[in-house]
């Protein structure tokens, strides 16, 4: 192997029509990263060079520009006249195109919060301007069947910017009535194709397929899919529906925005999971309702989301012991709890509120004040204080301001409390 600009190339990761794609490991700061060469030949091309190099230049545009915990960063590219390269983030694992087969298929609740974490990357990009226009299971990585990343912006439509597109990029199957219509593209696109790819992981089929692209085409554009239950008896009709209505052959007929799906997608997460599971697009949904970490990014609470440890607790369960020693802070997202100290009654807290935070904020010097016990069930997400000094900085700086200014309310509503008792 050999170096690019200052990336040192390890492995080769795979190899299309027009590049390579190399594990590289960046010779400043040492990280992995994922370099995409492209051949000299393909700017050359007389049919497809000009459309090939625009693709390019478009997703070296990108460099900074998508910053999502189910996107893959583009960090750094060159371009000169001949020939070229893009430095992305490095993604280990295995495309969906490994799970999209007959026999190789995801549970369906894997399968919901992909679903789930597709929309919110998705919709960042559409809130950047930017519709990826060819989603499919080899766009999108997977490292355990449930965290994802969606690469490849190359053919993506840059709104306000693209006057005309060249429609024949993407891939057929997965390729929207409006994409082979040459009609104008918007989010329903992207929608379109992610519903494809959830039919794809859900069946182990297509929802279209024929045996030449003029008659694949004909079906896209006027056959209805079948609904996917009754390729899989295991699929919810809720999430049938859902999907359907993603693959509908108008625009307007689809969701309206990426939020809907979402939170749908979500509902059948929350529905379908193991009794003793809490699903990725339920610990989202909760700490993102919250208004202490309203001004946190979408990335910041994707990052909340992994720092916590995340369980299932009966009634009556004791979560904190007065007197004991204790750094972690604890979040209720669902179910009630009470704080008592000596056994008087101090307070009930509800879903959306963190409680335990002294412990972190003290370092653990000082023993819990009170004791913390479950009404009901309840969940809660457990963040040690290991967890939350392992997130990045801006992470742990915005949280932080979050919880300050959290705590000086509190304060504040105590004092007016006992202002009014004593007048």
């Amino acid at each position: 192997m050999s170096n690019i600009g200052k990336y040192e190339l390890k492995d080769l990761l795979g190899k299309g029509s027009t590049g390579i794609v190399y594990r590289a490991v960046d010779s400043f700061s040492g990280t992995d990263v994922a370099v995409k060469v492209i051949d000299a030949k393909v700017f050359q091309d007389p049919q497809f060079g000009t459309v090939l190099r625009k693709q390019f230049l478009k997703e070296a545009s990108l460099v900074g520009k998508l910053n999502h915990p189910h996107i893959a960063s583009i960090l750094d590219a060159v371009v000169t006249d001949d020939a070229g390269y893009i430095v992305m983030e490095y993604v280990p694992g295995v495309n969906l195109c490994s799970y999209a087969e007959a026999g190789r298929l995801l549970s369906v609740e894997d399968t919901v919060q992909i679903g789930f974490k597709c929309c919110g990357a998705l919709d960042y990009a559409f809130r950047q301007s930017i519709i990826h226009r060819d989603i499919k299971p080899a766009n999108i990585m997977t490292t355990d069947g449930r965290d994802v990343k969606i690469l490849d912006f190359g053919a993506a439509v840059l709104q306000n910017r693209d006057a005309t597109q060249p429609i024949n990029i993407g891939s057929p199957a997965y390729m929207s009535p409006e994409q082979i219509s040459a009609m104008p593209l918007t989010q329903a696109t992207d929608m379109y194709c992610l519903g494809v790819v959830l039919y794809e992981l859900l069946t182990g089929k297509r929802p279209f397929a024929a045996d030449s692209i003029s008659a694949l085409i004909q079906q896209i554009l006027h056959d209805e899919p079948l609904p996917m239950s009754q390729l899989n008896p295991s699929i919810p009709i809720d999430l049938d529906r859902i999907v359907l209505k993603m693959l509908q052959k108008q625009p307007q007929n689809r969701y309206p925005n990426w939020a809907i799906p979402a939170l749908e997608l979500a509902e059948i997460g929350r529905l379908s999971a193991h009794q003793r599971s809490i699903p990725d697009s339920e610990r989202y949904a909760a700490l993102k309702r919250v208004r202490m970490l309203s001004t946190l990014s979408e990335a910041e609470i994707w990052e909340l989301v992994d720092a916590g440890r995340w369980k299932r607790l009966h009634a009556r369960t004791e979560i904190v012991r007065e007197n004991d020693p204790g750094r972690s802070m604890y979040f209720l997202a669902q179910g009630d709890v009470k704080v008592t100290q000596a056994g008087r009654l101090l307070n009930v807290i509800g879903a959306g509120e963190f409680f335990g935070e002294m412990g972190y904020i003290c370092d653990g010097d000082l023993p819990r004040q009170a004791t913390v016990e479950s009404m009901t069930e309840v969940i809660i997400a457990e963040f040690e204080a290991t967890a939350l000094d392992r997130m990045s900085t801006p992470c742990h700086s915005s949280f932080m301001r979050a919880l300050v200014r959290n705590l000086a309310d509190r304060l504040a509503l105590a004092d007016l409390r006992i202002t009014n008792q004593t007048i």
